[in-house]
């Protein structure tokens, strides 16, 4: 499914004293299939544009286009039920909606609630937890018997259980240790491109935002400060650090052999292997000492 946000503005609680601009002007076509990284300080919008991606949020001015519904602030909206279906929005701290008895009712009760029939959400239940790298057996169980890894991976089940042909992360790696975070961005990256869904990654982790994303989005202010490849968008890392934003460990590490060595790379390195290559690359040339 395709979707394009055009010249969007959102302002919250309008035409009362507490009235605020969050987003304006914002504009961002995410094609089928893409792995889209937004990233940006906190208040910066991104969570506000997050919302506009399943008609949680609808826009005050411009226009939504999801698929083939197209949300304006003037236009009354049927089925948006089917759109909230067909984008499923994996939360900061999923497991925390976690409330049912056992682990298949919890995931079962999305797709039950669209209509789909218990016996079809139970097949859903065992394939969306073989997904996310649990065991059947774990179905049976209190998701409050689990633990905080294994929580996170059910409520994400959920979310897949609906089928969506989009799944958008709000900071799904938020209070994991480094080895948690890679497991979970690679499983999502693996359903990426099993399930050939549009995936569109809300984060603080430039790591993540280089490692997996094609496109990134940076927010600012409420706009969009500048669209890219990952290798567009770290290869002036200055001008981030300037805005007060992070850029990969990699790239700082390149920065830091830079400025040893005296002599620029050939390229922006996003991986430990660019980094090991260049290096070799410096010394076979005899470039360094």
């Amino acid at each position: 499914m395709d979707i394009s946000l055009k010249n969007v503005e959102y302002r919250y609680q309008v035409d009362t004293p507490f009235e605020r601009l969050a987003i304006k002007d914002v504009s961002i076509d995410i094609p089928a299939g893409t792995f889209l990284a937004i990233i940006g300080h906190t208040g910066s919008g991104k969570s506000t544009v997050l919302q506009h991606l399943n008609a949680l949020l609808k826009p005050t001015g411009g226009e939504v286009v999801l698929g083939d519904k197209v949300i304006t602030a003037d236009k009354k909206q049927k089925n948006l039920k089917e759109v909230r279906q067909r984008v499923g929005i994996v939360f900061q701290f999923p497991e925390h909606q976690l409330f049912e008895e056992t682990v298949e009712k919890d995931i079962c009760f999305g797709p039950m609630n669209f209509g789909v029939s218990e016996k079809e959400a139970k097949i859903r239940a065992r394939e969306a937890i073989a997904h996310v790298g649990l065991s059947e057996e774990i179905l049976e169980k209190s998701p409050f018997d689990l633990s905080g890894g294994q929580m996170r991976r059910v409520a994400i089940a959920g979310v897949l259980a609906m089928n969506p042909d989009v799944i958008v992360l709000d900071e799904p790696t938020a209070g994991l240790d480094p080895r948690g975070r890679k497991e979970i961005m690679d499983m999502f990256s693996d359903l990426h491109k099993q399930r050939k869904l549009s995936t569109i990654l809300v984060t603080h982790s430039m790591e993540d935002a280089s490692r997996y994303a094609d496109k990134i989005v940076i927010m600012h202010s409420g706009q969009v400060y500048r669209t890219g490849t990952p290798l567009e968008i770290f290869s002036n890392p200055e001008e981030l650090i300037k805005m007060g934003l992070d850029v990969p460990e990699v790239v700082k590490f390149q920065q830091k052999l830079e400025r040893a060595f005296q002599r620029k790379f050939s390229k922006t390195c996003l991986t430990i292997e660019e980094i090991t290559e260049e290096i070799s690359s410096f010394l076979k040339r005899g470039d360094v000492q």
